[in-house]
């Protein structure tokens, strides 16, 4: 297996407006080849918008979703890949030929899709089914998986994800800066954006502080150590409907350091080589090893009925 040279993006991306996020993509995608990346990742919903969508209808959901692979968005995305020789990651809302709807996530590159997962714990609109499967595929020799948003909160996911061979996890957001049970989380002003050119030291200590970065820094390096696996994280910047979103797009190695992030107010990308060796150099491949599974088999797959509570859907008007 060889060095891989990966980018994570960040972007403010527009409600609805596929055209324009596909074309600020497409921006990113070939700026971040001509410095020789491989592939890049985008944030949760990176076409289509994300936040916006807990206020649709069914028939405005479907309308805005794609079949996959013959849906428009993913053409586009592999006729980027292809103009740029660039491997690529994004989100979109999916529908299946019964009207099924779905948060989808997929890869493509120059010859199409080559892989497809859908988000295992959706919430932001209630006509949204969940996923059933987690996925692993290969790219460039290294096996990687996809886990959308909400699906790190379960660490269980993560760790499966690792057990079925993904030496990376993708790990598309849009995250931070709503409000929680947790001490200092919340929203982010517009109006902090909005003054980010004269006023940025105030933003930025929002975007960094417990509504944001910290909060980040308290799981997103665990899940990365834990499982000894590079963790790609995308979020978006800027505004997303109305809520404000701190970007923070990050990689972080098997030894939980970060080692990429993006720290502009801009749409922007930051690369990094993932080196194989580390895989096996850090502590979490040892921990694996390890593990004694007739011990807590029983306990980790004892029935269970899933609750999930996000509390800052509690308020559709939000």
């Amino acid at each position: 297996m060889d060095n891989i040279k990966i980018s994570t993006a960040q972007f403010e991306n527009k409600s609805g407006d596929k055209e324009y996020n596909l074309s600020v993509i497409e921006k990113l995608a070939g700026e971040a080849a001509a410095k020789g990346s491989q592939v890049i990742a985008f944030h949760e919903c990176s076409i289509t918008g994300y936040t916006f969508a807990r206020n649709l209808s069914r028939e405005q959901l479907l309308d805005i979703a794609e079949l996959i692979p013959e849906g428009k968005s993913i053409i586009e995305l592999q006729h980027i890949a292809a103009r740029h020789n660039i491997i690529l990651l994004a989100g979109l809302f999916e529908k299946d030929e019964d009207d099924n709807l779905y948060k989808a996530y997929v890869c493509v590159d120059k010859n199409g899709l080559k892989a497809k997962y859908r988000k295992l714990h959706p919430f932001i609109n209630p006509h949204l089914t969940p996923g059933n499967q987690y996925c692993v595929f290969e790219i460039h020799g290294w096996k990687c998986g996809i886990l959308i948003c909400y699906d790190n909160n379960i660490t269980e996911n993560v760790r499966a994800t690792k057990l079925l061979g993904a030496d990376i996890i993708f790990m598309p957001h849009v995250t931070m800066g709503t409000p929680s049970t947790r001490p200092g989380a919340g929203f982010v002003d517009p109006e902090l954006w909005k003054n980010r050119e004269t006023d940025p030291t105030s933003l930025r200590l929002e975007f960094d502080g417990m509504k944001g970065r910290d909060w980040l820094m308290k799981w997103l390096p665990a899940r990365a150590y834990d499982n000894a696996v590079y963790a790609v994280f995308s979020n978006p910047v800027g505004m997303d409907d109305d809520q404000l979103k701190n970007g923070c797009s990050m990689i972080v190695d098997p030894f939980g350091d970060v080692i990429a992030e993006c720290r502009s107010f801009d749409d922007s990308f930051e690369t990094v080589t993932l080196i194989p060796e580390k895989l096996v150099q850090a502590g979490g491949s040892r921990y694996i090893k390890a593990r004694r599974p007739e011990l807590y088999r029983d306990i980790i797959g004892m029935e269970h009925h899933p609750e999930q509570n996000v509390v800052w859907m509690k308020d559709r008007s939000i």
